[in-house]
C-alpha cells in the first residue's frame, strides 16, 4: 500500500509512531497513530468495537492526501485505512492528559468562581461556553507557528465588539511568522503596540469570569493552545487595578479597595524616590522632631541616601526573584527570613538606616496590591530612574519623572484605543467604573471608549416579571 510506505517515511523515524493491523472477514483497517498522544487500549478497547458495530459516536472524517494524514496524526487524530474501501479517515482519539481544573495560584479571589484555565485550548473553550451559551460568541481557531502549529482561539460577542477592534486584531494575528508559539506570552509581545514601554498593553488572566467580563464589554480574547493565560485587548491603564472582586461585593466596598489599591500604586512608585528627594535636598520640609529622629540614625550611615536606597531596593528585588523561582515551601521563608535578617543586619551594621528599612518595607507590601502583575513589575522597574533622579535633582527631579511617566501613559494607545481613557480623552460616562465603582443599577452602559454596536447593558424599565 502506497499510504503506509509513505506515512512510515515521513513518520517512522520516530519511536512513537505506530502500526496497527486488525484484520477479519467483514472489515481489514490499519491504524496509525503516535502512541505518545494515543493510546493503544483506547483504540482496541472502545474504537474498534463501535467501528465493526457501525456506531462510533463521532463521524469519521475523510482524509484525501497523505499530508493530510501526516498533519492530524502529529496532532493526535488516529489515522484509519480501510483496505476494502481503498480510503482513509481520521478518528478522534481520548485526548492528551492534561491538568485537571483548578483555582488559580496567581488571581486568588476572595469571592466569586475559583476554576481557572488549563492548558488545553478545549477544555479553555468549554469553560466559556459554559457560562455563555450564546450564538453570538464566536470562536475563530488559527494556526501560528511554522513548526509548532500552535492554535490560537479568538473569542469575541457579535454585535459588541467594534468591527474595527476585531479587525485590528486579526491583521497583528496575521503578521506573526515565527517557528514557535510555546506561550501566549510570545503573541503578547508580537501583537503589541509599543515594545519600548515598560506598561503591559495587553492584559492575561487565568480567570474565565474575568474574559467573560471582557469580552461582554466589547473586547477581545485571545487563547493559545499550550498556556493557561488568555489574553485581552484592548486594555486601559485603569483597568489593571480591577479585580472581579470589585463587582461581586457592595459598591462601596468594592470602591475602597479600588482607592486603596491606587494609593498603594502612587507609594509603590514614589516613595523610595520622595525619601532621597527630602533627605538630600529638602530636609526642611520634614517635621522638625522627624527631622532630628532621621538624623541621629543615619549618623552613622557611610554612604549617601542614594546608594543606601539603591543598594536595599536592589537587595529586595533579589530577594523577590529568588522566592519565585524556589520551591514554594522554601520561597515564602527566604522573602520574610532573609528580608528580615538582613535588613536587621545592615542597620546593626550601620549601612542603611532604620528609617530606610521602614520605606523599603512599606513600598514592597505596596507593590502587592496591585492586582496584575505585569503592571506592579512595570511600577518597580520605574522606581529606579524616579530614585536617580530624586538623588540628582531632588524633588525637582521627582516632578520632571511624574510628568514624563504621565505623557507617556497618555501618548500610549492598546489596538487603537487610548491607553490612559477614560481620563485622557476626558470621558465622564466611563468614570463610574473608574476609581470608585458605581452601584450596578447605575452601570447601565458598556465602556463608551470601545465604540460598542450594542452600548447598553442593561434596560431597568423592561425587567421580566417573576421568575
Amino acid at each position: 500500500m502506497k499510504w503506509d510506505k509513505e506515512l512510515a517515511n515521513r513518520l517512522g523515524s520516530s519511536s512513537d509512531f505506530q502500526r496497527y493491523e486488525l484484520c477479519t472477514e467483514e472489515k481489514q483497517l490499519l491504524f496509525f497513530y503516535l502512541d505518545s498522544l494515543v493510546n493503544l487500549t483506547y483504540i482496541q478497547n472502545q474504537l474498534v468495537d463501535k467501528l465493526f458495530q457501525d456506531q462510533y459516536p463521532y463521524p469519521l472524517t475523510a482524509v484525501h492526501t497523505v499530508d493530510e494524514a501526516v498533519q492530524a496524526i502529529l496532532e493526535g487524530y488516529i489515522v484509519i485505512w480501510s483496505m476494502s474501501e481503498q480510503t482513509a479517515y481520521k478518528a478522534i482519539s481520548n485526548g492528551l492528559e492534561s491538568r485537571s481544573i483548578e483555582e488559580s495560584e496567581n488571581e486568588s479571589n476572595l469571592r466569586g468562581p475559583r476554576d481557572g484555565f488549563v492548558e488545553s485550548l478545549n477544555t479553555n473553550l468549554s469553560l466559556i461556553r459554559r457560562r455563555l451559551p450564546n450564538a453570538d460568541l464566536h470562536i475563530q481557531i488559527r494556526e501560528i507557528g511554522r513548526q509548532t502549529k500552535t492554535k490560537v482561539a479568538l473569542l469575541y460577542v457579535q454585535g459588541i465588539v467594534h468591527p474595527d477592534v476585531l479587525h485590528e486584531v486579526r491583521t497583528r494575528l496575521d503578521t506573526i511568522d515565527i517557528d514557535q508559539v510555546l506561550d501566549s506570552g510570545i503573541v503578547e509581545q508580537w501583537i503589541e503596540d509599543s515594545w519600548v514601554s515598560p506598561f503591559p498593553q495587553i492584559q492575561n488572566t487565568e480567570l474565565p469570569n474575568k474574559v467573560l467580563h471582557a469580552i461582554l464589554e466589547g473586547r477581545v480574547a485571545i487563547m493559545v493552545d499550550g498556556s493557561p493565560f488568555v489574553l485581552i485587548v484592548p486594555v486601559t491603564f485603569s483597568m489593571l487595578f480591577q479585580a472581579p472582586d470589585d463587582y461581586y461585593d457592595r459598591w462601596l466596598i468594592g470602591s475602597a479597595i479600588r482607592i486603596i489599591r491606587a494609593v498603594g500604586a502612587l507609594v509603590a512608585l514614589f516613595l523610595p524616590a520622595l525619601y532621597i528627594a527630602l533627605i538630600s535636598y529638602h530636609p526642611g520640609m520634614i517635621p522638625t522632631q522627624l527631622a532630628l529622629s532621621i538624623s541621629a540614625t543615619r549618623a552613622e550611615v557611610p554612604f549617601p541616601s542614594l546608594v543606601e536606597a539603591i543598594a536595599m531596593e536592589a537587595t529586595l528585588e533579589m530577594l523577590r526573584e529568588a522566592g519565585l523561582r524556589l520551591p514554594k515551601m522554601l520561597s515564602q521563608t527566604v522573602g520574610i527570613v532573609g528580608g528580615l535578617v538582613i535588613g536587621q543586619a545592615a542597620v546593626e551594621a550601620g549601612i542603611v538606616s532604620p528609617v530606610l528599612v521602614i520605606v523599603v518595607a512599606i513600598t514592597a507590601i505596596s507593590t502587592f496590591l496591585v492586582p496584575a502583575y505585569n503592571a506592579s513589575i512595570a511600577l518597580r522597574m520605574l522606581r529606579f530612574p524616579l530614585m536617580l533622579l530624586a538623588g540628582s535633582l531632588g524633588l525637582f527631579g521627582l516632578i520632571l519623572g511624574a510628568l514624563l511617566i504621565l505623557a507617556h501613559l497618555v501618548s500610549l494607545k492598546s489596538f487603537g484605543i487610548n491607553y490612559f481613557s477614560p481620563i485622557v480623552p476626558y470621558r465622564t460616562k466611563d468614570w463610574k467604573d473608574l476609581l470608585v465603582r458605581a452601584p450596578l443599577p447605575y452601570l447601565k452602559e458598556r465602556p463608551e471608549i470601545l465604540h460598542s454596536f450594542n452600548s447598553k447593558r442593561m434596560n431597568l424599565q423592561k425587567r421580566k416579571k417573576g421568575w
